[in-house]
């Protein structure tokens, strides 16, 4: 599937839950109100739609929350996805806190990789960022994960003054483990707008000077839009993702689709696309077509580019957690 810009549209985020066991600053706060379960699809309801992107071309799902293990049977979501014929890969972003228990069935249900939340190596940092103290049980998860073969992504998030000087010791979890640690830009979504960003171009600058020798690593490292540098005698690389540094919206390759049922063509703007009354439609066939129907939509609708540095052009004015970032 393409869009009017003629990119292909081939990943789609999904949001199973708008909660989690996190209270992060700059995500999900204490204050927000959690949509009822009778609000939100089913996972059945999910799978249908996924059934149709498939036969849109849509064939790569990214699991997503809020926290996605905090739903009960998520295992069971992942293996539904993984029996529709056309399905090329199934990851999922996590905080990690109940990764390590969930990891045997993910893995039997087809789980690929996993993406891990991790700011701070320092338990009071930790604390302070996400409100609970778990510290060891996320990177308890990392070793699990990495253990049991899957492709492990850790993303930070760097605040100025709260754990930006830890940028060497997070890298350095990709020295002796075959991780990718990527650090993301703060991004100007829901609470997001009230922190002032550290440029990854910054961050890069550093670890070049650091690490002599440091060169780009062009291999596939997933389906976002991270660049990558590989560091001598590192066994993992190191990413960037620079939605306000490093615009990469001519590559764009994605749609979300919200707890809730609506797709999202681009995270900045508040548009979106209903699914939730297809549901009312009694024949699964009807259901089918009428969903593929909306996803051109959707992905007709997807602007040329977001409009994260013109604070006054963003739309969306719900928070991360809401919309599955």
């Amino acid at each position: 599937m393409r869009d009017r810009y003629g990119r292909k549209i081939d990943y789609m985020r999904i949001s199973v839950t708008d909660r989690c066991n996190f209270r992060c600053r700059y995500c999900m706060p204490d204050g927000i109100k959690q949509v009822p379960m009778s609000k939100i699809l089913t996972y059945e309801q999910i799978a249908e739609i996924c059934e149709a992107a498939v036969s849109s071309g849509i064939t790569k799902f990214k699991i997503t929350g809020g926290e996605p293990l905090v739903r009960l049977g998520c295992p069971d979501l992942v293996r539904m996805i993984r029996e529709i014929p056309g399905t090329e890969q199934i990851t999922m972003t996590t905080n990690g806190m109940l990764l390590s228990e969930m990891l045997p069935e993910l893995k039997r249900s087809g789980l690929d990789a996993v993406n891990i939340s991790l700011d701070t190596l320092k338990p009071e940092v930790f604390r302070f960022i996400t409100g609970v103290d778990a510290l060891d049980r996320v990177l308890g998860s990392i070793r699990d994960a990495v253990d049991a073969g899957l492709r492990v992504k850790i993303n930070s998030v760097l605040q100025q003054g709260v754990n930006d000087g830890e940028w060497k010791e997070l890298i350095r979890l990709a020295e002796h483990q075959p991780v990718d640690v990527r650090f993301i830009e703060m991004m100007p979504i829901g609470h997001g707008k009230d922190f002032t960003e550290i440029s990854n171009e910054e961050i890069r600058r550093r670890v070049t000077e650091f690490w002599p020798g440091t060169r780009e690593d062009r291999t596939v490292h997933g389906n976002g839009p991270a660049c990558y540098l590989r560091i001598p005698g590192f066994l993992g690389s190191i990413g960037f993702i620079s939605a306000m540094h490093g615009k990469f919206c001519g590559s764009c390759n994605r749609i979300r689709l919200t707890s809730q049922g609506k797709l999202k063509p681009c995270l900045c703007y508040g548009e979106s696309v209903d699914l939730m009354d297809i549901f009312r439609v009694p024949d699964r066939t009807m259901r089918k077509q009428m969903l593929e129907e909306k996803l051109s939509e959707a992905v007709g609708k997807k602007p040329e580019s977001h409009c994260f540095t013109e604070l006054s052009e963003i739309t969306e004015k719900k928070d991360m957690v809401q919309i599955g970032g």
